[in-house]
């Protein structure tokens, strides 16, 4: 799983940082008797102090605080343009430009510079330096190059990598490849093959109530319990956000529903903090007699939709 999020530690830190400096800005504005900008300073450091309230609290999007972070470095910037009307560095513009393209995603942080361009160019124009506006769209684009690669390979990582991306199981277009592959092979060849569809109808529950962690919780103990369980060879897939399908080569009715029984006892073992023992509803099913892929595959996808009392009925 690929994170690419900045490290709720490290943004505690650049919330508290952050909050600091403006503290100690307001404060020495106060001393100097500095009263033109004090207010615009005090205003930025009750939105830091705010910004900081919610990345502590629980229950509120991560790039809503950012926001608010950015919203108190672009006043200060603003400050400073109109302070140092005339004498005004390239510096005070690329601070918030690149702050924007760590703090945000490419696209969000490319529409706000975008948008914040014309108050870049009227503080330009008051101050009168209209000739560095170029110098921001080419920090702009400069700073838009390495997000944009960095989505491109994650990207192609992601069209490539036959792993799901929040647990230990293939995705769902590898996993109809390989499904694809035994369904041949067991026609060819005329070996058996059966798959067994395992919902978890806890996994929505405890999204809602516990939040995505307690969701990871359940997919990793899961994908953990059938992979102690199971074969080498036999193959793990997520068919849905709830539902996997577990792939068993040479394997007769009996033998699938021995293994139904033995992953059910297994995960009824297992119990987590959040939402306590492990709930599956696991059915059973068999390719029918000269059954064409996609209308097998169509079975199984309608059963990875369907209620879960009728995940209870064993159809071979």
């Amino acid at each position: 799983m690929i994170d690419t999020d900045i490290s709720r530690r490290l943004m505690t830190i650049a919330y508290v940082t952050s909050l600091l400096l403006l503290m100690t800005y307001t404060t020495w504005l106060y001393l100097i008797d500095h009263h033109a900008f004090f207010f615009t300073s005090a205003f930025s450091t009750l939105l830091a102090l705010s910004a900081l309230l919610m990345h502590v609290g629980r229950g509120v999007n991560a790039y809503l605080p950012r926001l608010i972070l950015l919203c108190c470095l672009y006043l200060m910037v603003s400050q400073a343009v109109l302070e140092t009307s005339g004498s005004t560095s390239p510096l005070w513009f690329g601070l918030p430009i690149a702050a924007s393209m760590i703090l945000l995603p490419l696209i969000p942080a490319l529409g706000l510079n975008i948008l914040v361009l014309p108050a870049w160019w009227w503080l330009l124009a008051q101050s009168g330096d209209e000739e560095i506006w170029k110098s921001i769209i080419t920090l702009l684009l400069l700073l838009a190059l390495p997000r944009w690669e960095h989505l491109r390979r994650q990207a192609l990582l992601y069209a490539t990598d036959p792993n799901d991306s929040e647990c230990n199981a293939y995705q769902r277009d590898a996993l109809k490849d390989r499904l694809r592959d035994e369904h041949q092979r067991s026609s060819v060849l005329g070996k058996r093959l059966a798959v067994l569809v395992i919902h978890l109808p806890q996994f929505d529950m405890a999204g809602e109530q516990f939040g995505r962690q307690a969701q990871l919780a359940l997919l990793e103990k899961l994908c953990d319990e059938v992979m102690a369980s199971c074969r080498d060879h036999d193959l793990l897939g997520r068919a849905s956000q709830a539902t996997f399908w577990l792939v068993l080569p040479d394997t007769s009715e009996s033998g699938a529903l021995l293994v139904r029984e033995r992953l059910k006892r297994s995960l009824s073992r297992c119990v987590l903090v959040e939402t306590g023992q492990l709930v599956t509803d696991i059915v059973a099913y068999q390719p029918r007699r000269q059954e064409l892929f996609h209308l097998f595959v169509q079975r199984l996808e309608e059963s990875s939709h369907a209620p879960a009392h009728s995940l209870l009925q064993t159809s071979a």
